[in-house]
């Protein structure tokens, strides 16, 4: 019987790997007391190469200016 030790990836390999395909956190919170916002948070953490990043702000930005043109429902 052979064993084998689980692959293991060296922290070069694993930063290779972030910056190849990025790693996006995009967080968003908002608290309201008796219909009054008291806090808004918004955060986006972007950890990728300048070209991941790039076409991720790209895309973002496709959708705000969606979000912008559609029309508001009341």
């Amino acid at each position: 019987m052979v064993n084998q030790a689980p692959d293991t990836a060296s922290l070069a390999e694993v930063i290779d790997r972030i910056l190849d395909k990025g790693l996006v956190v995009d967080a968003w919170a908002r608290v309201n007391l008796v219909g009054i916002e008291i806090v808004t948070i918004e955060a986006r953490v972007v950890v990728a190469s300048v070209d991941t990043y790039l076409h991720y702000a790209e895309e973002i930005t496709k959708v705000e200016q969606a979000a912008i043109a559609a029309p508001a429902k009341a």
